[in-house]
């Protein structure tokens, strides 16, 4: 072999070496499209629901919900007193803005009127954020910690440019993860169990990316199920909800159908809906009990418009163009649940960031910022009144149960 030919090969098993070492990450075999709907993760029936799918599962599961509340009732000596009054709460996405919910419920909790809610949402940085509105004010203090102590280094670690072609993600979520499993605990999950147990239900949102599906994952089932990795499962769907494509890697979820075992790759819940209350399909009638309901919805971000002068370079105008298209999809969310509530006379009490928040963040997750944000939601909360009733710009010709002509 001549050395020009010799060389030839040494350049070549070297680039091969080079690409076989940025190879994406591997991955099991994902479900088959007519079994999706008969993976149970751990083997729990209710531990999920497919957003888009048959609603008679969720209706099933809201149904037992109400005889769980009636035999806490009974048990605490009241079996004849009806079910009271429900309230329900929705928090939506947006990253380091959830500083605005935690500052929220923290100041909400001064004022002696916020109520224990019967059932709790979350998606992205609102799922991060509803275990411990689920759980109540006894939790006010690691919530806030989470939210004005904690930075960037506690969030993401940095990747070079490269993971971009080679890897399923810009950042890692390493941090996050050590994060989430300093403050989920055992602890956390027993007491989720027990108040699932009483009837209260905690629903978080992820995406199914190879199915392209919205899934609502059942957090109290799964607590109350007593599997050894019931934990783990949480704080993997807790991840999950965090998972911005592209920016943080997906997380694949462990799956088995008739004994074979699959993986599904989960992302943000984000990619489908920033915010929900329970899916359009769910009919609140066919339940056998109801009582009067209100629906308070945290909005981790502005419904407004923010100008700025974008520059003429490809990555500014994408990044305007994305961010445009998340501001419509949140506002459109919001919206919808108001139609919803209006369809099956629900309350609607809407708190977002407004326009006289003026700080600015220097980078993501930057502590100041969100010690800013925080502060600014608390004084929403200790105000009194942070909820609006109607989204804004949306005028309504038949006046809104509770409603005031401001409004």
């Amino acid at each position: 072999m001549s050395l020009r030919a010799l060389a030839s090969v040494v350049v070549v098993l070297w680039a091969a070496s080079i690409l076989a070492a940025c190879a994406p990450p591997s991955r099991g075999p994902a479900v088959r499209a007519a079994d999706v709907s008969r993976a149970f993760p751990l083997g729990i029936p209710h531990a999920r629901f497919y957003a888009d799918g048959d609603p008679a599962p969720m209706i099933a599961e809201a149904t037992l919900a109400i005889e769980r509340i009636k035999a806490a009732l009974r048990a605490e000596g009241r079996p004849s007193q009806p079910i009271p009054p429900s309230s329900f709460l929705a928090i939506s996405g947006g990253a380091d803005n959830g500083a605005f919910g935690a500052g929220l419920l923290n100041g909400w909790t001064t004022t002696g009127t916020r109520p224990e809610f019967r059932m709790v949402t979350g998606i992205s940085t609102g799922a991060l954020i509803a275990p411990f509105a689920f759980l109540g004010p006894s939790y006010d203090g690691q919530l806030r910690e989470v939210y004005t102590e904690l930075g960037p280094d506690s969030v993401f670690s940095r990747r070079a440019f490269t993971a971009a072609l080679f890897s399923d993600a810009m950042a890692g979520t390493r941090p996050l993860a050590e994060t989430i499993d300093r403050y989920v605990d055992d602890r956390m999950l027993a007491a989720i169990g027990r108040e699932y147990e009483r009837g209260r239900l905690l629903m978080l949102g992820t995406t199914d990316l190879d199915a392209q599906r919205p899934v609502i994952w059942n957090i109290g089932a799964i607590a109350a199920s007593g599997h050894p990795q019931a934990l783990d499962l949480f704080r993997k769907i807790l991840l999950a909800t965090a998972a911005i494509p592209g920016a943080f890697p997906p997380v694949m979820i462990d799956v088995e159908v008739d004994g074979t075992r699959y993986q599904e790759m989960h992302v943000d819940g984000g990619v489908n809906a920033q915010l929900f209350l329970y899916p359009g399909s769910f009919d609140p009638g066919l339940l056998p009990v109801r009582s009067q309901q209100t629906a308070y919805l945290i909005r981790n971000a502005r419904l407004d418009s923010e100008h700025s002068e974008v520059e003429r370079r490809t990555i500014s105008i994408a990044g305007r163009a994305i961010g445009t298209m998340l501001q419509s999809a949140g506002y459109s969310d919001v919206a919808l649940a108001y139609f919803l509530t209006k369809r099956d006379d629900v309350a609607y009490r809407l708190a977002f960031i407004g326009a006289d928040f003026t700080e600015r963040r220097g980078r993501p997750f930057e502590p100041a910022y969100m010690r800013a944000l925080f502060d600014y939601g608390y004084a929403k909360a200790r105000s009194g009144n942070p909820w609006h009733l109607v989204p804004p710009g949306l005028h309504t010709t038949r006046a809104t149960r509770g409603s005031s002509p401001e409004d």
